[in-house]
């Protein structure tokens, strides 16, 4: 293996050379206190900077061995070690001078939620941290010397102030596990106690603005209603009180600007761990949690929405249904549905974006259009069946049909930012309104097994040799968090509302290629790849299907419900 003095050496070399000779820097160089490896070197100043990433033993790094001890506890660790080391590389990022990119030095942006991030891993031997380095250069003329000051001056400083324990503060790290074991417990403990959510007394819900998600100062700290109060006793902090959501059909009612839509996004985003600070750490829902609403224009491929929909007057097939421009209920019949078949236990909706004639159809509508004549059944006759059959439970935020008051279990109001049990008095209302009479169609869990099948385009098909060298040489583009280029197609993930970070979109791009480029020939289901990508990069890393090594430094896992999501959109 070559030393630093090495790459000293090299850098002297190749001072004032074409930008093209900074190609014969990739390798590994061992430091001091880390090794250093140039994974990837930029085509010249102004494209995407070089890739590079240290690597810190466990023996040198010496964090406490319970701090590693499973994936939980790593993803904490490492997601502390990404911040610590973004913030020492602030101070030097564009300190080298030169043209286009030269001397920026970049790493992962972590949000307020803690996802598993190639940018840090923690592997049996050692920490590595992926990030990204701008080789200085005069037009296109290497400036080696800047590039030497941000090896050896910058990176060490950085190395030593972040990743190695005796220079952290050790109650911050050991803080940072702590909270992501207590929320942990706390998930757990909503399974054993028969809940969906739980939300902590204290707990601040109201963010900055639409474009912050740092807490809003001098706002009110969420209470909890006396009758859903429940207490844990947690493994760190201890006793911790707040309002436990049962399993069932929960009501979030209220006046508009009252609070609705903010607890229901603190729940949705609750699949997630959050760090210190967030105010929403100890906001904690069933990690299986699906935010649905309608998509007007969506794509659809062959779902039974038949539970939803049915006897459509063109006497299409619904069982197994598809679309290339589904309307606003079909398209939210078919994310049902599909939320079935990824496995999760709880919807989240609100009335605001979901679609009217979906949700609710009033009596006097069922007067005028009777049941023969519209094929939707919609989803206040079916969430009590999802419950009880397919023990699905639901939050819905309801702001104009008292409809489902009368299916609900538990009913909440927000009162200015308060949360209020009503449940008890609006029972008693609901006898002197009563429902008519439902009819709904028998129930029945779909049963469709999709197979996972790549259909050729029109001038493809023509050509199927052709067709097979185009999944071989897909190239994806990711354009931000809700939007990535496959091939030619485009996949777009604006209502994928759980999805929170540009790297968990170029993860999914990834993923879905991998899929095409290996599965595409329709002998496995959705159900099974979508299984055998988990597999994988639980076994060996994200790694495993996100190409070359040293792209691996932009990505961030997604949640199993976010993978389906991506598939679903796919128009091939």
């Amino acid at each position: 293996m070559k030393q630093a003095q090495d790459l000293r050496t090299l850098l002297t070399s190749i001072h004032r050379k074409s930008y093209p000779a900074y190609k014969s820097l990739q390798g590994q160089y061992r430091f001091p206190d880390y090794l250093l490896s140039i994974d990837h070197v930029q085509g010249d100043p102004f494209a995407s900077p070089s890739h590079v990433s240290v690597r810190v033993s466990h023996e040198k790094a010496a964090f406490p061995t319970e701090y590693r001890k499973n994936p939980l506890t790593c993803t904490a660790l490492a997601d502390y070690l990404i911040r610590q080391f973004d913030r020492q590389i602030e101070h030097f990022s564009f300190q080298a001078k030169g043209s286009g990119k030269s001397g920026l030095i970049s790493v992962s942006r972590c949000g307020q939620e803690i996802l598993s991030r190639t940018a840090c891993e923690i592997t049996p031997k050692d920490i590595v941290v992926r990030f990204t380095i701008g080789f200085p250069a005069n037009g296109r003329t290497i400036n080696a010397p800047e590039l030497e000051k941000i090896l050896f001056q910058f990176l060490p400083e950085c190395v030593r102030g972040s990743l190695l324990f005796k220079s952290l503060n050790p109650s911050q790290v050991r803080a940072a596990v702590y909270l992501a074991e207590d929320q942990q417990f706390i998930r757990e403990e909503l399974s054993r106690r028969g809940l969906v959510s739980f939300v902590a007394d204290g707990a601040i819900l109201p963010r900055q603005s639409g474009v912050s998600q740092k807490p809003m100062k001098s706002c009110i700290p969420f209470s909890s209603p006396e009758s859903l109060r429940i207490c844990m006793e947690l493994p760190h902090k201890g006793r911790v009180t707040g309002m436990g959501i049962p399993r069932g059909i929960t009501l979030i009612a209220g006046g508009g600007y009252h609070g609705k839509s903010t607890l229901l996004s603190a729940l949705q985003l609750g699949v997630y761990n959050h760090i210190a600070g967030d105010g929403r750490e100890y906001v904690i829902t069933d990690d299986t949690a699906l935010k649905l609403r309608s998509e007007d224009g969506r794509f659809v491929k062959d779902v039974d929405i038949s539970l939803f929909i049915n006897d459509l007057p063109d006497h299409r097939n619904t069982s197994c249904f598809s679309t290339e421009d589904a309307s606003g209920s079909t398209s939210q019949a078919a994310g049902i549905i599909e939320g079935i078949e990824a496995g999760s236990r709880v919807f989240l909706m609100d009335e605001d974006t979901s679609a009217t004639n979906f949700m609710v159809r009033d009596s006097f509508m069922q007067r005028v259009i009777s049941r023969d004549k519209e094929p939707i059944t919609p989803f206040v006759e079916r969430a009590r069946e999802l419950y009880q059959r397919a023990g699905i439970s639901t939050i819905l935020v309801a702001g104009s049909s008292g409809a489902f008051f009368h299916i609900a279990d538990t009913i909440l109001q927000m009162d200015c930012y308060a949360t209020r049990d009503i449940t008890a008095s609006v029972k008693k209302l609901c006898r002197d309104y009563p429902l008519p009479a439902g009819n709904a169609p028998a129930f029945h869990m779909p049963q469709g097994k999709r197979l996972f099948t790549i259909s050729a385009k029109k001038s493809e098909s023509r050509r199927s040799n052709r067709a097979e060298d185009s999944r071989k040489d897909l190239k994806a583009k990711v354009r931000g968090r809700d939007e990535f280029a496959l091939g030619h197609d485009t996949i777009d993930l604006r209502y994928v509302e759980q999805l929170i970070d540009t790297e968990q979109t170029a993860a999914l791009a990834s993923m879905l290629r991998y899929a095409v480029e290996h599965f595409s020939d329709g002998k496995r289901s959705l159900v099974q790849v979508v299984d055998f990508l988990q597999k994988e990069i639980e076994t060996k890393g994200l790694t495993a299907v996100c190409g070359p090594s040293y792209g691996a430094c932009g990505y961030a896992l997604p949640r199993v419900q976010e993978i389906y999501s991506c598939f679903n959109r796919y128009r091939r």
